[in-house]
């Protein structure tokens, strides 16, 4: 399921950078554009971290691939949403985001140094 979740947010990605930089780069202002850019790069950095957890799957991993996802789509998302014009309270929510995806990346190297077997 990682590695299913890290190729879904990857084609998510391709797609909706694509989309950014054609479709909504003429008419979007600095700042809009900015957040759009930053919710892809941030995508595809996760996305991968995903992947690579799935390559190498343990069993303490479960919680990582879990934080890192929800993380991923709390962050990214609202940051999209953001940039498409959505209310201005949702900033309030992208942080939540990035501190799951904290406990994700805190949780793989917990995982790791622990030497949990596959």
């Amino acid at each position: 399921m990682t590695q299913f979740s890290g190729a879904i947010l990857m084609l998510l990605g391709v797609a909706l950078g694509a989309f950014g930089a054609h479709a909504l780069a003429p008419g979007f202002d600095a700042r809009a554009l900015g957040w759009w850019n930053t919710a892809v790069q941030y995508q595809f950095i996760h996305a991968v971290g995903l992947i690579a957890i799935g390559a190498v799957i343990r069993r303490g991993m479960a919680l990582a691939s879990v934080l890192l996802f929800a993380g991923t789509v709390i962050f990214c998302g609202t940051l999209y949403l953001l940039a498409l014009g959505g209310p201005l309270w949702l900033g309030m929510v992208t942080p939540a985001g990035g501190t799951l995806m904290l406990g994700g990346w805190a949780a793989a190297a917990i995982a790791f140094w622990r030497g949990i077997p596959r």
